[in-house]
């Protein structure tokens, strides 16, 4: 089954990603650790994307289709912008965060921690970034 949001890329509409993300969880029975986990992934992508991609610029706008499966949830966040390539990314040693009193750099690591797969792709005129859960 799947299920699409669209929304414009204000900050402001972070809760509301959030909301429709738990929602379509939950009318799937899926475990709550499970629920929260997912959410926070999802939100941190389309926090990155908005805040860094598009500068919060609310005439912009992005979509997220959750795509359910028996076995799978797959997690598409579609934009115009070219994202930044998470499988990429080198994560810090923790140690090295906590020496720096940084203040952010943990969320692309929770992302990578929860996900079990991560695809950045071109489509048509787009960009998407696939998040691939499995469920039980």
């Amino acid at each position: 089954m799947k299920y699409l949001y669209s929304t414009s890329c204000s900050k402001s509409r972070l809760r509301e990603i959030r909301a429709f993300t738990e929602g379509v969880l939950r009318k799937h029975d899926m475990d709550e650790l499970e629920i929260s986990t997912i959410v926070l992934a999802v939100d941190e992508v389309c926090a990155n994307l908005i805040i860094h991609g598009h500068e919060c610029d609310d005439s912009d706008e992005l979509q997220l289709e959750i795509d359910i499966h028996s076995d799978k949830v797959i997690f598409d966040i579609i934009d115009r912008s070219e994202m930044f390539n998470i499988n990429k990314y080198k994560a810090p040693q923790l140690e090295d965060i906590i020496k720096m009193q940084r203040k952010g750099g943990l969320g692309l690591i929770l992302v990578k921690k929860i996900m079990d797969e991560i695809k950045i792709f071109p489509k048509g005129e787009f960009y998407v970034c696939q998040l691939t859960k499995k469920i039980a």
